[in-house]
């Protein structure tokens, strides 16, 4: 018998393979923090939603291994149904080995809707049509009679008032005319499928569109294996359409790019001739020159760690809104004074806005040169702290409008070498000027390595025995201590050649 879900399906559609290399090359698959991180959010905003109608039953239901237990889900659901309850959540249906849950289930007339909740601040992406289409087709098969279909994603216009209003958080948008439009293809679909899968021959599929679409496929570095090292791929901030293009017209290496005659931007033209040929170091004396400046003493190299939380948990704050839980603060009062240090980290029980701000006003005066590394980041969230608490904003917006751009000279190419690999992020950039120093390695760190990291650590502190807590505590401040000290030591880079 074919087997297939509703995961499988919607990976079918975006690309046969995925759901082929899923089965028979497992091993290939590359989930990043991020990738995993929005997984977890939409386990997060499921359980949320389920009461978003009130009294609900969940049919979720677990193997002593811990594994979901199918059949037991199935069984439930028909005796759910048969009872007529108003709500069913994880409701599970089987059709010839085409399985699905449906997030919500809920009677309407002599029917059900399906209510397909969704981490996502946006019901018009197109999988979600696919994803429900499958849905409504394996349910009408079982019988069910399905009347209409509705995303339930999150409105990033709410904002939290200290208790959690479901019907505000969440907004619904009926999209049945979609999937009524969609469902047609699927029986069609399903058995493409089914020889897909069958066959022992991977898919002959070329790069497309769909390796990016709605996000980066996870075996994109395998599909990608046997193009020359660098890529066209890599080429610094193109747009991956533009990427694919030079792809499929035969232009694959850097090699290709020269000799195609490309047209490329003075950056992207230096990043392909630093990589076919080491010419050391480009330095731009002149712009390095007049950045360097633009700044007075005493200097301040800031950095701020934030949590992104989806469900908002602090009053006044929205939804996916960026806080402020951490910062580090190096100090240099004058050119070849000695380096001060000052970090904030929040408490993990509570809004830590508050507290932070007071801080910072404290550690930075008013009118002196702030540095930060892609400083748009933190004069947003400056710009946040001082709306969020009026009594501190002059002070902060002071702060903000001194902050300069240590990130500016690279983006600029005023400086640059190969084994910056077209990246102008501090964690190339830095390696690439200091490749051998183990006290700038992000990976000697004990912990907490990125920012990916720091952002999933901090909201567990809470819930951490004191020693582990302490450890965890310890090991975010180290993290973001390197992030300005890093800071300090590219400045000193370009204080150098400038």
């Amino acid at each position: 018998m074919f087997y297939f879900s509703k995961s499988k399906y919607c990976d079918f559609k975006q690309c046969p393979k995925i759901p082929w290399l899923k089965k028979y090359k497992p091993e290939e698959y590359v989930i990043d923090a991020e990738t995993q991180a929005r997984f977890a959010a939409g386990n997060e905003v499921g359980d949320l939603a389920m009461g978003l109608f009130g009294e609900y039953v969940e049919v979720t239901s677990f193997k002593p291994d811990g594994s979901l237990d199918l059949n037991k889900m199935k069984e439930l659901t028909k005796q759910f149904l048969a009872e007529g309850r108003e709500v069913l959540c994880e409701a599970s249906f089987d059709y010839q080995g085409l399985y699905c849950a449906v997030d919500i289930l809920k009677k309407s007339g002599d029917g059900y809707d399906i209510y397909e909740v969704k981490s996502s601040t946006s019901p018009d992406h197109d999988v979600y049509t696919v994803d429900t289409s499958y849905q409504t087709y394996v349910l009408r098969k079982c019988g069910v009679k399905v009347n209409k279909v509705f995303l339930v994603t999150i409105d990033t216009d709410y904002v939290f008032d200290g208790t959690l209003d479901l019907q505000k958080f969440f907004k619904i948008t009926e999209i049945t005319a979609r999937v009524e439009a969609e469902i047609g293809a699927v029986e069609q679909t399903l058995k493409e499928a089914e020889k897909v899968m069958a066959s022992p021959n991977e898919p002959a599929i070329d790069l497309s569109e769909s390796c990016n679409a709605p996000y980066p496929c996870a075996f994109f570095g395998y599909c990608t294996r046997n193009l020359p090292s660098p890529s066209v791929f890599q080429l610094y901030r193109l747009a991956y359409e533009k990427k694919l293009a030079l792809y499929r017209s035969g232009i694959h290496s850097y090699e290709d790019v020269l000799r195609g005659g490309v047209s490329l931007n003075e950056i992207r033209r230096r990043q392909v001739e630093y990589a076919l040929a080491d010419k050391g170091t480009h330095i731009d004396k002149q712009g390095i020159g007049a950045f360097l400046k633009t700044l007075t003493f005493p200097l301040y190299f800031l950095d701020f760690e934030t949590v992104q939380p989806i469900i908002p948990r602090y009053v006044g704050t929205r939804p996916y809104q960026q806080i402020p839980v951490q910062y580090s603060l190096h100090i240099l009062r004058e050119p070849d004074g000695a380096l001060e240090h000052r970090e904030f980290l929040g408490r993990a029980e509570e809004d830590p806005r508050r507290a932070l701000a007071e801080q910072l006003v404290y550690d930075i005066p008013e009118g002196v040169c702030v540095l930060a590394y892609n400083k748009a980041f933190e004069c947003t969230r400056i710009k946040e702290l001082a709306k969020a608490f009026p009594d501190l904003a002059a002070h902060l917006f002071a702060i903000e409008k001194n902050i300069k751009d240590l990130l500016d000279p690279f983006r600029s190419g005023y400086y640059y070498n190969r084994d910056m690999g077209g990246s102008f992020s501090i964690k190339s950039v830095l390696p690439a000027i200091y490749p051998d120093d183990p006290d700038l390695d992000y990976h000697n760190l004990e912990g907490v390595h990125n920012g990916s990291e720091a952002m999933d650590l901090f909201p567990r502190l809470k819930d951490m025995p004191a020693d582990e807590r302490a450890k965890a505590e310890h090991d975010l401040l180290k993290y973001c201590e390197l992030d300005t000290f890093a800071m300090v030591k590219v400045y000193e880079e370009l204080k150098r050649v400038g």
